[in-house]
């Protein structure tokens, strides 16, 4: 059964190969803007569901006339960000410098939440067999998707700090304006759940998700 791997996330990609998983990578361009009083459940959904809409919408068209395509497809897609002790404040990728130290003050010396949406979308292709035609049909088989939720807690965040990191240019494309990975690990005093998590998939409950679809194929 083969794998795609929505997102143009590296660091998703190098979680993966991590575990010598076989994939291939497709990005896909969305508007991520949140909604008008969205709460962070819905906004992640809505992203991985919307992602997969986008993926999907591709593979129909490679599969208009192509009938090497396998019969079997795995669509991935994944969301994550960070979330206030209030549950509701969703912090995003920063627009700019102004917005991500807006957030990196919410979060010093303070727990926030990383919340990570992940969504397996399980398609089934097949040609039609009253026609000669290679064209090939794509229907989703399932839906599944689960959402992990880790705990983290800043160190107080000084003026300085936000600077010099800002300027290092690591936090642009990260939700909440931060990576655990890098930089941003000397902010981090302890954090409580998955750290792959906090790095952009929960590798262990992905595998899950897979091998649970594989199972069910296999029955």
């Amino acid at each position: 059964m083969n794998i795609i791997l929505a997102s143009g996330s590296p660091r998703r990609r190098e979680l993966l190969d991590s575990v010598s998983l076989d994939f291939t990578v497709m990005s896909v361009d969305i508007d991520e803007a949140p909604q008008d009083n969205e709460l962070p459940s819905a906004y992640i959904e809505r992203m991985v569901a919307t992602k997969a809409q986008a993926a999907i919408a591709k593979v129909r068209a490679d599969a208009s006339d192509c009938s090497a395509l396998p019969s079997d497809l795995i669509i991935l897609t994944a969301d994550t960000i960070g979330v206030l002790p209030d549950g509701l404040t969703v912090l995003v990728k920063p627009t700019d410098r102004t917005h991500a130290y807006d957030m990196w003050q919410q979060m010093s010396d303070n727990t926030h939440e990383v919340w990570t949406c992940v969504q397996a979308t399980h398609l089934s292709l097949s040609k039609n067999s009253q026609t000669d035609s290679n064209q090939m049909y794509v229907d989703t088989v399932t839906v599944d998707r689960i959402t992990e939720r880790t705990e983290v807690t800043f160190v107080p965040l000084t003026l300085d700090m936000m600077s010099k990191y800002w300027d290092s240019g690591e936090p642009a494309d990260k939700a909440g304006a931060y990576g655990i990975q890098g930089l941003a690990a000397a902010w981090v005093t302890h954090i409580n759940g998955s750290y792959t998590n906090v790095v952009g998939l929960p590798l262990a409950q992905t595998l899950s998700l897979i091998n649970t679809i594989k199972n069910s194929k296999a029955d």
